[in-house]
């Protein structure tokens, strides 16, 4: 239903994963016979979780170490690790960056151009390690680098921008032709991010495997104050659910929603998918784990934008290694660690045992949902607090 905004507009109201709340049902279930698993083509994870195609939260190392965990790395092939041989150095110099001097560093550390060879070299190295191995393109480069990662032997391609539309208007530059360039890769494509029901819908029809789902909810991104453009992240995942439900039945073929950003705790991880997602992608958990290559530091893909950067360098500590922000063990109780445990245990309580039939699962509208009765951790900074 629209709200009036003022005579001559009106809009949705739209929600935030914070403003949502999941409805124990008249059933629960033992959590061992919970199953996390989900699919990308002929590829199957135990657990539904991406990790953000950022240089503070994937290296090569991530990407073999949380493959293991059964999740997937995504790398960024566009990023610090296809520029620097030693891309270490440049990390290091990033985590040492004054923040009032972090974005103009970034800017002149990302002007080093992308090595075609070292494309390929990052890609055979999580290979070589026996996992799945995804990278990320935006549509702008991808057909320039694309055939030197499939020949690296890249499972999962992801195009990603701020936001993909399956139709560019360009006067002054020939556009990415998303549709046929995703009919002639041999591999599965992940496409985003989208924010709506339509756009969601359009990516869907470009033959994408899956759709990357979030404009501006990411820890490190700035995009909602720069140009003002971003949909609360419940809202955008339900519609872009919508969008797979219409496509299934025109299409009978099935692709995945993706939740792009904004889950930090594993209950967000649970609402994202009760909302209609099949997995999630995380950035700033993952930063924080003791072997991210941001040193505790989390930054977005355009942060160091030439012109109009559109995220910011973050502080997000260390809180512990991959595996125990992954799958546990936890030793904090505010849900930042053991973020599969958390997904399991939501869909424990409510009786589901699936990803898709959890997406079925009551939710209700709860702006109070996590200051309710915490005034006494909110006080003290412990807890939910």
């Amino acid at each position: 239903m629209e709200i009036e905004i003022g005579r001559g507009k009106k809009g949705r109201r739209a929600y935030g994963m914070d403003e949502i709340a999941i409805v124990p049902s008249r059933r629960t279930r033992d959590p061992e016979d919970v199953d996390l698993t989900w699919t990308v083509g002929d590829f199957t994870f135990d657990i539904p979780i991406l990790a953000s195609a950022m240089d503070g939260v994937v290296n090569a190392d991530i990407a073999i170490r949380l493959g293991t965990l059964g999740g997937l790395g995504v790398l960024n092939l566009e990023g610090i690790q296809v520029r620097y041989e030693d891309a270490d150095a440049q990390l290091e110099r990033i985590a040492q960056l004054p923040p009032e001097e972090a974005t103009a560093g970034l800017q002149e550390i990302y002007r080093e151009p992308i090595k075609p060879e070292l494309i390929a070299e990052r890609i055979k190295e999580i290979k070589a390690a026996g996992v799945v191995a995804s990278g990320s393109f935006t549509p702008q480069r991808v057909e320039s680098y694309a055939k030197v990662a499939l020949d690296a032997g890249l499972d999962i391609m992801v195009i990603q921008g701020t936001v993909v539309s399956a139709e560019h208007v360009s006067s002054t530059v020939d556009p990415l032709n998303l549709k046929s360039f995703i009919s002639d890769l041999p591999i599965p494509a992940i496409v985003g991010g989208c924010a709506s029901y339509s756009t969601a819908l359009h990516l869907m029809r470009t033959g994408a495997v899956g759709v990357l789902v979030g404009v501006g909810p990411g820890a490190a991104c700035t995009t909602r104050q720069v140009i003002g453009v971003g949909v609360p992240q419940a809202t955008a995942i339900a519609d872009a659910a919508g969008a797979r439900m219409q496509h299934l039945l025109e299409t009978g073929e099935y692709v995945q929603v993706i939740a792009d950003g904004g889950l930090s705790f594993g209950g967000d991880l649970a609402k994202a998918i009760a909302c209609g997602a099949d997995a999630c992608m995380i950035g700033s958990p993952i930063a924080k784990s003791a072997e991210a290559p941001g040193r505790g530091n989390h930054w977005g893909m355009a942060t160091f934008h030439p012109e109009l950067p559109r995220g910011t360098r973050v502080r997000v500590g260390t809180l512990g290694t991959l595996e125990e922000i992954i799958t546990g063990p936890a030793n904090e109780n505010d849900g930042s660690l053991n973020l599969a445990g958390g997904l399991r245990g939501a869909m424990a309580t409510c009786g589901y045992e699936t990803i898709q039939s959890f997406q079925k699962c009551e939710v209700m509208v709860a702006p109070a949902m996590k200051t309710e009765g915490k005034r006494l951790q909110m006080a003290q900074a412990v807890g939910m607090g």
